[in-house]
């Protein structure tokens, strides 16, 4: 079988022949029907963040959706043919363990959410991960709700899935993204205003922001931004660090939260939103044997939507 592989940072990803996966007690082993390339697959094989990796080599894809194959002797709750989401955890495929850039997977069966037969393949991959992080910034620590005003900090893709969820539970949304390019899509998406740059929209009253730049400039303008008791969440590390004005913190009472990832829970309802037609990921669709080509085009900033690898 083979397999893209992060064998060492700053090293190429490879291609590889590996045996196939061996299924624990828990496990359940899936054919993987669709992987999602993200800009954390960049981050390991740059060695940002290769740390987190569980092994040398491994094979990354920590966006996976497939079908059931087999069980664990003490795997329960799911059947072979069940359509699942793996949910992406350090400890789980593609960090931890190998991942869905290979056909089949060994998963944990507590990371498993089953997807709605509405929702595709490429959409399904998505919510793993891009979903689940935006879902947890913007409704379950962001806590938005019908009649707040948010900002949105970032357009990618991302910040396209927050500004429909926000849009989603009927919230006003306003979008800063440097990139005039992607102006046109927050508008498809019936954002009230998007701009530039944050300070625009010192006078609009946000409740609430939510970061995914995180360049150190980009939360110190939600801090001076964001209204009087509001909260701002921080997603994006495109710096580890950045100054923030703690007398507008401490005289608004800004509340300000991280936010990683997302639980079984916040991937469930995503793929419940995709199923209802209130979401869709931006995505292109690759081959099994793209991957390589697609993890360069994202490291260059010249791909386009959300990478989804499908396999036949």
């Amino acid at each position: 079988m083979q397999a893209w592989q992060y064998t060492g940072d700053n090293v190429p990803i490879a291609l590889n022949e590996v045996q196939e996966p061996s299924v624990g007690p828990g496990d359940v082993l899936i054919r993987v029907m669709a992987a999602g390339i993200c800009h954390s697959d960049v981050g390991f094989l740059d060695g940002t963040i290769s740390s987190l990796l569980g092994s040398r080599p491994i094979t990354l894809g920590h966006e996976s959706a497939g079908v059931v194959a087999a069980l664990g002797a003490r795997a329960s709750g799911f059947h072979v043919g069940d359509r699942v989401a793996v949910r992406s955890a350090i400890e789980g495929p593609g960090c931890g363990r190998d991942g869905g850039f290979q056909k089949l997977v060994a998963a944990q069966s507590e990371l498993l959410v089953r997807i709605p037969d509405e929702v595709a393949w490429d959409q399904a991959a998505v919510s793993t991960d891009a979903g689940g992080t935006a879902y947890r910034a913007v409704i379950t620590r962001g806590e938005v709700k019908a009649g707040d005003k948010v900002g949105i900090i970032g357009m990618g893709g991302l910040g396209s899935l927050a500004v429909q969820m926000a849009r989603g539970v009927g919230a006003d949304v306003y979008v800063a993204e440097i990139n005039p390019a992607l102006h046109d899509y927050a508008r498809e998406l019936g954002v009230t205003a998007v701009s530039t740059g944050l300070a625009d929209f010192r006078d609009v009253g946000l409740n609430v922001i939510v970061d995914f730049a995180g360049f150190g400039t980009t939360t110190a303008d939600a801090i001076d931004v964001v209204a009087e008791f509001g909260r701002v969440v921080q997603v994006g590390l495109g710096h580890n660090h950045g100054t923030l004005n703690l007398m507008n913190l401490t005289v608004k009472q800004v509340t300000l939260l991280g936010s990683l990832g997302g639980s079984n829970q916040d991937n469930a309802s995503v793929l419940r939103m995709m199923a209802d037609g209130l979401l869709t990921s931006r995505t292109t669709i690759i081959g099994f044997d793209e991957i390589g080509e697609a993890l360069d085009k994202l490291q260059q900033g010249v791909a386009l939507g959300r990478l989804v690898a499908l396999y036949p």
